[in-house]
């Protein structure tokens, strides 16, 4: 078998960002010695090797791999993940985490000072390090998406959890298949318990919450199947971001979680505390990261199909959110 990685190069004669991505990712998991061949894509110069092969096989992205074996047709992967995962993942060289007790409430406050200003790429890599496997992501977002971005390249293990409420909608059932399989990663679907579930129906029915509040129904389809997710963790990283609403403006980038897991309360990050909504979105378009469908239909924050709505012009990004509630019991709960 040989490997050819065709990098690009820009008119100012640095390399493109992805294609530096990509090489650090080879190298942390110990691979980059089963590339064969780096050939260069000259930005402007279509007689370039890199160029030519880029036309021969139909493809805009860099970087990307040729994988030639004999008496096979050539194999070409513009995603760095999916070229590792199905060529190389049998060579891998695992990735040492150190085991640590549980954080101390002043260990928390200093190294949540120290972190504050890391990028997230420092925090969440030095969590999975101090944690090792006992670390989840709860994902359910376009911030949870990045974070598993971060978290994958990192070459740390960890998990992620995603809270199946049964009221999802179609497309975000879609986004999760669509994460699942671009990572290559498993997603545990925590469901609802039945008897609690169907009590609650039959007695208040399916649209309880535009009267009396949602925080009974969240309570049964959110906050208990999450403690069961924690349950089994240490620690778990979220995208709470400090602008998305007027209950976040204080959030730490480490916390003493309220939660109990393994070994009492959880360590809980918050890597994208300081990010804006428009450096989330940067990030995605920079790296290709999968999202919800519903965004191009303008929804920002996502839930329950029942009570999720598009923004109206000015509003603020979680307005859609339990919209026929006061904007300070905006939240299901998970994060207070």
């Amino acid at each position: 078998m040989h490997i050819t990685m065709v990098k690009k190069r820009l008119l100012g004669g640095e390399p493109c960002k992805k294609c530096v991505d990509a090489e650090e990712l080879l190298k942390a998991r110990g691979l980059w010695s089963q590339i064969h061949e780096v050939v260069w894509a000259i930005e402007g110069d279509a007689e370039s090797a890199g160029m030519k092969l880029a036309a021969q096989y139909k493809v805009d992205l860099a970087p990307f791999f040729i994988v030639r074996a004999e008496g096979a047709e050539p194999r070409v992967y513009t995603s760095t993940l999916q070229f590792i995962k199905q060529e190389l993942s049998a060579g891998a060289a695992p990735i040492a985490v150190s085991a640590a007790g549980p954080l101390s409430p002043e260990e928390i406050t200093q190294l949540a000072l120290d972190l504050d200003k890391a990028p997230p790429e420092r925090s969440i890599k030095w969590l999975l390090e101090r944690f090792g496997r006992d670390v989840a992501i709860a994902f359910s977002g376009a911030e949870d998406v990045a974070l598993i971005d971060i978290a994958v390249k990192s070459g740390a293990p960890f998990s992620v959890f995603t809270l199946d409420t049964g009221r999802l909608h179609p497309e975000t059932y879609r986004f999760i298949e669509k994460v699942r399989s671009h990572y290559g990663i498993s997603i545990e679907m925590m469901s609802p318990q039945a008897e609690p579930l169907q009590s609650f129906v039959e007695k208040k029915g399916l649209f309880s919450f535009y009267n009396d509040g949602h925080n009974e129904c969240c309570g049964i389809r959110k906050l208990e199947p999450l403690r069961r997710a924690l349950a089994k963790q240490r620690a778990w990283i979220t995208g709470q971001r400090r602008d998305q609403s007027p209950t976040r403006t204080d959030v730490a980038v480490l916390q003493l979680d309220t939660h109990q897991g393994l070994s009492g309360p959880l360590a809980k990050l918050n890597p994208l505390a300081a990010w804006s909504l428009q450096k989330v979105w940067s990030y995605i378009r920079a790296n290709d990261v999968p999202y919800n469908e519903l965004h191009d239909q303008g929804f920002i924050s996502i839930g329950c199909e029942p009570c999720t709505r598009v923004p109206r012009p000015g509003e603020h990004e979680r307005a859609g959110r339990w919209w026929w509630e006061e904007s300070t019991k905006r939240e299901c709960g998970l994060h207070v």
